[in-house]
């Protein structure tokens, strides 16, 4: 019985080999950013951004304007609608594209030895299953854009201090030129990679290539090419390069002190123990393994010092008893631990950030996600990777809820998403040739109903008087609920959801019964629907 189970281990052994796991991975990461991608309307932000793309490739128009972040998205969009054609499908391929190669990106990490067999594959499986990771590389918003290049400078760092080829230099360019062309707290990431690197460099921790001051003047100029070639629309709008960064820190400082989506410091600590929770208590416990095994190692090498001092002789290789008695690492392992240790700074770091950011919003936790996911997998223990295999159910569980339920969902991390109500009302602008919109709450519309399709719809941004609605005999007529008509004469009313979000007033009192059963009340924006009653055909007199 043990040979034929022992057999059996050695078969599975040699059909599951780490490369065919790696590839299996990877196919669940494409299905589950690929799959019926066009599930859920857009959110209100997605309509937006594809508004802006649609009006770019159709009218040439797009000027920077910081409200809605840098001009990356909205070019690689335009062109996908420019060879696809413009739809929600179309315009979340990119997105769900990138999130992909974040994916695979790890195998070069492997390669270069950053991480082993175990600590790759545990990795690629957290970054391929993470309820947020999977919900906005579905989503057409800069952060899963930013995070792709975010993760491109991580490995082409990495590689140009392996090898010092230029190819990586002119790598790193492009991921610093792609970031700061997507979102403008970028720079920040840059300054936290920055420093940590730096700072090793002048410790001896890392060894730059011998010119590397020659491809920082060749690269530098380059970057800086790329991202004023986009910032300025193409040249279209030089004036743009010299307000552009001042008009960004005014925005967001204005909005930060305004508090427009205030939170406490804590908000993705609260994300992190809702959606990903096994990935967070790695992390915690990575972070203090690694504190644990340096500060182990200091007291090793200061007594070994005290036994040099003292006189006290060695048998055999000096290094190797060195070695033996401070543990330290073979050129590999120590590869790893600097690797480690830049993980650790980078997260720390960058959850700083983001708590001290007033602007609290469920997108802004992938990039503190991303080095999470590293620390997670430090010294991945057998007892850490059977915890991370049970792990895979909470994560599969909470990404099927958020990404592939096919209605409004409970969620913190759906914030002010477009409610399915929409697709009825949808089905009555179809059958409708006259549709007033008298309401300053009115987005997806303008994206689903863009080109010849605008004609039928009349946008007054407010309330009108109900003369103006008789007098031009309006199929529907859509009012904010706010702001909205008793009744009118010859119109039926009903009232729909037109976005929404987790509600914390309505379920403070039962926040644990909520986080098992992800149910109860939403807050909503709501639209009021008035129909026009049609005569029957027997009552006009024939």
């Amino acid at each position: 019985m043990g040979r034929r189970a022992a057999g059996l281990i050695d078969r599975l052994r040699a059909v599951f080999t780490f490369d065919r796991i790696f590839i299996l991975i990877l196919v669940l990461t494409v299905f589950l950013r690929f799959y019926r991608l066009d599930l859920k309307l857009f959110h209100h932000d997605e309509a937006i951004h594809s508004w802006f793309s649609y009006r770019l490739l159709h009218e040439g128009i797009w000027t920077y304007d910081p409200s809605y972040h840098g001009p990356l998205l909205y070019y690689i969009t335009a062109g996908m609608f420019g060879i696809f054609g413009d739809g929600d499908l179309v315009a979340r391929i990119v997105p769900s594209l990138l999130g992909t190669l974040i994916v695979a990106l790890i195998y070069p990490l492997y390669r270069m030895g950053y991480l082993d067999k175990r600590q790759t594959l545990v990795g690629a499986l957290f970054l391929a299953i993470s309820p947020d990771l999977v919900y906005f590389s579905r989503f057409l918003r800069h952060d899963i854009f930013m995070l792709f290049f975010i993760m491109l400078l991580l490995v082409t760092i990495l590689a140009y201090l392996e090898t010092g080829s230029r190819w990586y230099g002119l790598g790193v360019a492009i991921a610093v030129a792609g970031g700061t062309t997507c979102k403008e707290e970028f720079p920040v990431i840059l300054l936290i990679f920055a420093t940590y690197f730096i700072y090793a460099a002048w410790k001896g921790r890392i060894h730059l290539p011998t010119r590397w001051k020659k491809d920082l003047a060749i690269f530098t100029p380059i970057a800086i090419g790329i991202i004023a070639l986009f910032y300025s629309s193409l040249g279209q709008h030089p004036e743009i390069l010299l307000s552009g960064g001042l008009s960004a820190i005014q925005h967001w400082t204005e909005m930060s002190e305004q508090g427009r989506l205030g939170g406490p410091w804590y908000f993705y600590i609260l994300l992190f123990i809702i959606y990903e929770l096994p990935i967070f208590i790695l992390a915690i416990v990575g972070t203090i393994q690694f504190l644990a095994a340096h500060s182990d190692l200091r007291r090793r090498i200061d007594e070994l010092i005290r036994k040099i001092r003292r006189g006290e002789t060695f048998t055999g290789s000096l290094v190797d008893r060195i070695r033996k008695d401070t543990g330290t690492p073979e050129r590999e392992n120590a590869k790893q631990e600097e690797f480690f240790g830049f993980c650790i700074w980078w997260m720390v770091l960058t959850l700083a950030f983001y708590a001290i950011v007033n602007e609290k919003v469920p997108w802004l936790i992938i990039p503190q996600l991303l080095p999470a996911v590293f620390v997670s997998v430090y010294r991945m223990t057998s007892l850490k990777a059977i915890l991370a295999v049970v792990s895979v159910i909470f994560l599969i569980l909470c990404t099927w809820h958020t990404s592939f339920v096919p209605a409004d969902v409970n969620e913190p991390i759906v914030q002010v998403q477009n409610s399915e109500d929409l697709r009825g009302l949808f089905a009555q602008i179809d059958n409708s040739s006259h549709v007033a919109v008298a309401s300053e709450n009115y987005w997806p519309l303008p994206w689903y109903y863009r080109g010849d399709l605008a004609k039928k719809l009349a946008y007054y941004g407010k309330k009108v008087d109900e003369d103006t609605i008789y007098s031009n005999n309006y199929d529907l007529v859509i009012a904010y609920d706010q702001s909205s008509y008793t009744s009118l004469d010859g119109y039926t009313k009903r009232t729909i959801k037109l976005d929404y979000w987790f509600s914390l007033y309505d379920n403070q009192d039962r926040l644990l019964e909520w986080y098992f059963k992800r149910d109860g009340k939403m807050g909503s924006m709501n639209l009021d629907i008035f129909t026009r009653v049609r005569p029957n055909a027997s009552s006009s007199g024939i």
